[in-house]
C-alpha cells in the first residue's frame, strides 16, 4: 500500500479497554434491573454508539436506558480508562507514521468527548493529528461510522485513494468502502467470527500493520525500535 493518512478505531484497535467496557455494561445494566446478558453478548456492542447496541438486548427499554449509559459511563470515568492498556507496539507504530510523514487520526464511534478524554488518560494526544468522534450518545446516524470517516476526511483534505482505515469491527470497514477508502481490519479485537471478511486486508499483528502502512523498509526499523523497547 502507499498511504498518506491512517485513520485508526479506537477501542479494539489502539487501545485494549481490558474488560472495562464489558463489565462496567453489565454492571449498568444489573443495577438497573436487567437480567446480565453474559459476556459474550456483551461484547457484541462494542463498537456501535450505545443507544444503538443497548437496545438489542431484552429489558432494555427507553425507559431504563439514559440510566443504564449515565450509570456506566460514571463507572468507565471512574475505573474504566485508567485500566484500558494501549496495544504492545501500537505507541510505537504511531510514532513511526509521524516520523514518515504520514497523517494519523482517530475515527471512533464513541462520543468526541470522551475519546478526548481516554486518549488524553492514555496519552496518545502527541502521536495524533485529530480525533473525530460522534457529537453525543445518541447515534443520530444509527450504528454507520459513515459519517465520522468523512468528517476526517473532509477536515483534513485528504486524498480517499491515498488513505486507509484500520479498525476490529464491520462498522469500520463499511465506513471506509462508503467513502472509497480502503480498510485493514485487525483480529486482536472485538471482530465476530467472518466480520473482517469484507477488509481489504486483514492482519493478526501489529508488525503485519506495520508493514502495509509503511512498507517492508520502513517496518523493518519500526521492528527493530520494538526489540530496544523492550529490552529497556
Amino acid at each position: 500500500m502507499s498511504v498518506t493518512s491512517v485513520l485508526f478505531d479506537l477501542d479494539g484497535t489502539l487501545v485494549d479497554p481490558a474488560g472495562s467496557i464489558t463489565s462496567g455494561i453489565r454492571h449498568a445494566l444489573v443495577a438497573n434491573g436487567v437480567t446480565d446478558p453474559g459476556e459474550e453478548a456483551v461484547e457484541a456492542l462494542v463498537g456501535p454508539p450505545l443507544q444503538i447496541g443497548l437496545r438489542t438486548l431484552d429489558g432494555v427499554t427507553d425507559g431504563n436506558i439514559d440510566q443504564i449509559i449515565a450509570d456506566y459511563r460514571a463507572r468507565y470515568a471512574k475505573v474504566g480508562m485508567a485500566a484500558s492498556r494501549v496495544y504492545p507496539g501500537i505507541r510505537e507504530l504511531l510514532k513511526a507514521l509521524r516520523e514518515a510523514g504520514i497523517y494519523v487520526a482517530v475515527t471512533t464511534a464513541k462520543p468526541e468527548p470522551i475519546a478526548r478524554e481516554l486518549i488524553s488518560k492514555q496519552n496518545l494526544g502527541p502521536s495524533l493529528d485529530a480525533i473525530f468522534g460522534n457529537a453525543s450518545e445518541h447515534g443520530s446516524m444509527g450504528s454507520s461510522k459513515t459519517h465520522i470517516v468523512h468528517a476526517a476526511l473532509t477536515a483534513g483534505k485528504l486524498d480517499p485513494a491515498r488513505c486507509v482505515v484500520v479498525g476490529d469491527r464491520y462498522y469500520d470497514l463499511d465506513a471506509a468502502r462508503e467513502n472509497s477508502v480502503a480498510s485493514i481490519g485487525v483480529s486482536w479485537g472485538f471482530a465476530l467470527e467472518n466480520e473482517l471478511d469484507v477488509a481489504d486486508h486483514q492482519v493478526a499483528t501489529v508488525q503485519e500493520l506495520a508493514v502495509l502502512l509503511l512498507g517492508e523498509e520502513r517496518a523493518a526499523r519500526f521492528e527493530g525500535q520494538l526489540m530496544q523497547e523492550g529490552q529497556k
